[in-house]
């Protein structure tokens, strides 16, 4: 019976660690390349562990190309000069990533130059 308690509180600690297990590195962003972007804002998050935001971009065709970008905490974010309200759906921004290796539109933020002309930069991925 002992081994049968500590096999389920082993499980139930297995069960609760899950959202530590699944954080991600930064190992999907190419850190040796940068993409400006020129688009406009379509969603900002400001949620934990990583806000984020996607930005509708129009290519040479005329076709929209909408990156998703991912950013360090909020809580980090403060420090480097942002707010909740810092940028919001319909803004013109130009913005600085870090692409996904794997080609599709989204990256790792860099900086952004918001539409009255104030430049914020990030942090690396850890």
């Amino acid at each position: 019976m002992r081994a049968m308690t500590k096999a389920a509180c082993a499980a139930i600690l297995l069960g609760l660690s899950a959202p530590a297990y699944v954080h991600h590195s930064g190992a999907g962003f190419d850190r040796s390349k940068t993409i400006e972007l020129v688009g406009t804002v379509r969603e900002f998050n400001w949620t934990n562990p990583h806000a984020s935001f996607k930005v509708d971009v129009v290519d040479a065709d005329g076709k929209v190309d909408t990156w998703a970008i991912e950013m360090n905490s909020p809580n980090n974010l403060v420090r480097q000069g942002w707010k909740r309200t810092t940028i919001k759906p319909g803004d013109k921004v130009k913005v600085v990533v870090n692409p996904l290796r794997d080609g599709r539109p989204g990256g790792w933020y860099v900086s952004i130059t918001l539409p009255d002309g104030t430049s914020l930069t990030g942090e690396p991925p850890r």
